[in-house]
């Protein structure tokens, strides 16, 4: 498939999402807010990929949405109807929430590969990742409050789930900048590598781990994990349970049993 601020290959059973707008540092534009949504969506749909990769080209990884875009929502102004005028506003927000609920929403896990900057928005989009690392010269900040605004695509809403809240709080009123070795500290990334070509290289070696297990069974944690944040334990229980009296007597587990008892690797359909 062709983007035009992306590029998108899979290799391994593992899709390889690289924002590609190197130019303007990886901001959004509209075109790049769409193209996220269609990739993540596709990823969702195609059985041969069981896992993604997230990472930027450039300088950095995501310096957020573009200025530009942003500005022109300052034509929304000339709406003379108060209630009219934030109906667009809202419409707005809701398309570009959508664009990165597609990461969260989709079926296979998605693992972000940050490097130098990983700005407002761009923080948004990893909080949406199933797991997170960064090289050394990573940074993340929530921009938003020296631009005036409140975050508003996600990273208020997903980041306090695994991120202390009063961390988040705090990054969130300040904008400050929070470096690799924090990242990990608080829970914002998994691990942190020595530069850009180490990172890709290990997250890619993880990704390869988890594309060799069961599809359905990746799916399901996936699924489950996702249900369980925002849910009772007895609710995510419940869940489970009714996952599994759908799920559990795939053809992956006799595969799974039948290599166990033959100490062979498994090989799972797509």
């Amino acid at each position: 498939m062709a983007y035009e601020h992306f590029k998108y290959t899979v290799e391994n059973k593992v899709a390889h999402v690289v924002i590609n707008r190197p130019e303007k540092v990886n901001s959004f534009n509209e075109t790049t807010w769409k193209e996220l949504k269609a990739i993540f969506e596709l990823i969702d749909k195609e059985p041969e990929v069981r896992v993604a990769v997230l990472s930027g080209e450039g300088k950095l990884f995501c310096a957020g949405i573009d200025l530009q875009m942003l500005m022109s929502v300052k034509n929304l102004e000339d709406i003379e109807c108060g209630g009219r005028r934030s109906e667009k506003i809202l419409n707005f927000i809701h398309e570009l929430q959508e664009s990165i609920n597609a990461i969260e929403k989709c079926s296979k896990p998605v693992l972000a590969a940050t490097h130098n900057g990983c700005i407002g928005g761009g923080v948004d989009i990893i909080a949406a990742c199933d797991l997170r690392y960064c090289s050394d010269d990573a940074y993340f900040t929530i921009k938003e409050i020296d631009m005036g605004m409140v975050a508003d695509l996600g990273t208020l809403q997903r980041l306090p789930k695994f991120v202390k809240p009063a961390i988040v709080a705090e990054m969130a009123y300040t904008g400050r900048k929070v470096g690799a070795a924090e990242a990990k500290e608080i829970g914002l990334v998994n691990n942190h590598f020595t530069d850009k070509e180490t990172l890709l290289s290990e997250v890619q070696k993880l990704a390869e781990t988890i594309a060799s297990k069961s599809p359905i069974s990746i799916r399901g944690t996936k699924e489950i994990l996702r249900h369980t944040r925002d849910h009772s334990v007895a609710d995510g229980l419940h869940h489970m349970a009714v996952w599994n009296s759908a799920m559990l007597l795939s053809d992956d587990l006799t595969a799974a049993f039948m290599a166990a008892m033959s100490k062979q690797t498994p090989d799972f359909k797509d």
